[in-house]
């Protein structure tokens, strides 16, 4: 079985385990806590229900009043710098789900939207990204130089690494400026970075969504959007490295299998060629004709000439009495046969190696 199928195989495998495994973790943590809230909630909904003496139409009503006045609580979501943070989640598919569109033209619109954004984006991360490498690696060679390095060249893993670190470091910022202005603590900002950073955007934390800050600081917007945007382009460029890695794996792979698919091809069409020498050498009056079988010798000739020069423990005289028209005989010495016919036409040998089709080896 070919590499590349035996490591997508691979992949698709521990794929399922590592979803297994995350299944029986986040099932071991968070199952008991949701039983206990839930319990809790419906408790208090009873009371309330039992104080007021509401309905369940009514209570019904009243959940998704409460659900959808959220978003409103933290100020006007669809004006423009709203509207720009909102198209902002929709082209880097972080989607929040903190504000949707309620009108029909609004779903309408965003569908479009997003399959024009979501292309668009991914092809500007990638671009910005190389560019980004391409300054790493500029910046690490120079350092390199400063520092005297027998080396200076720059390797796929040390672009990876500073990647990586440049990645650590910008969360950690990212963190600690959302922490004093959200009002969360350091575990909870650097979630949500994480969450973030990642596309995956479940919506239980959001920027912005609190003291008016759409409307009452623009600064702040522009600062957790930059933030948001520039950090993805960070991100990105580290994982086109990683992704580059594992492409330039099965490159290799099929390179070494076309080339070791050749050499076998090769070594076949040379055994028919072996082959074909001794046939025509026992049914042409033993004289080998054109300029790679020997220039018109004779296979008597040939033989006295290997005779010094064969690599096998035999003597000139049991080679004398070994008919040379036995094709035999001929399959025994015959690798110094090729090295000392070929010896006087290295230049038609060479060509002859080097050709990769047997039938441009035969009009050789």
């Amino acid at each position: 079985m070919k590499r590349q199928n035996v490591r997508t195989i691979l992949l698709i495998v521990c794929t399922f385990l590592y979803l297994l495994l995350g299944a029986a973790i986040f099932d071991a943590l968070e199952s008991k806590k949701e039983e206990i809230e839930k319990k809790v909630y419906e408790d208090i909904e009873q009371s309330i229900k039992e104080k007021y003496n509401i309905s369940e139409d009514d209570m019904e009503k009243f959940r998704n009043t409460t659900i959808r006045l959220l978003p409103q609580k933290a100020g006007v979501q669809w004006k423009f710098a709203g509207s720009f943070f909102f198209c902002m989640t929709v082209i880097t598919t972080i989607g929040y789900g903190h504000s949707t569109p309620r009108t029909n033209g609004g779903k309408i619109f965003c569908m479009f939207y997003s399959l024009v954004g979501i292309p668009l984006n991914l092809v500007m991360f990638q671009s910005v990204g190389e560019r980004l490498n391409i300054l790493m690696g500029f910046g690490i060679k120079h350092i390199k130089r400063r520092l005297r390095f027998k080396n200076a060249g720059v390797s796929h893993t040390e672009l990876v690494m500073v990647g990586a670190l440049t990645t650590g470091f910008i969360t950690v910022t990212g963190s600690l400026l959302f922490t004093k202005f959200e009002g969360w603590n350091f575990l909870d900002a650097y979630y949500f970075v994480t969450i973030t950073l990642t596309t995956i955007g479940f919506g239980d934390l959001v920027v912005l969504q609190k003291n008016n800050y759409l409307q009452s600081s623009p600064e702040y917007v522009f600062f957790s959007i930059m933030y948001i945007l520039g950090a993805l382009v960070v991100v990105a460029s580290v994982m086109n490295l990683l992704v580059l890695r594992l492409l330039t794996l099965n490159t290799e792979d099929e390179r070494r299998e076309q080339h070791e698919q050749a050499m076998r091809q090769s070594a076949i069409e040379l055994n028919h060629i072996d082959t074909h020498i001794a046939f025509n050498s026992h049914n042409h009056n033993n004289h080998f004709t054109g300029p790679l079988l020997g220039g018109g010798k004779s296979a008597t000739e040939l033989k006295n000439r290997t005779a010094i020069y064969d690599p096998f423990t035999l003597d000139s005289n049991n080679l004398n009495h070994t008919s040379p028209e036995d094709p035999l005989h001929l399959s025994l010495y015959r690798h110094t046969l090729y090295d000392t016919q070929y010896a006087d036409i290295d230049d038609t040998l060479e060509q002859f190696r080097n050709t990769e089709r047997s039938g441009k080896r035969r009009s050789v």
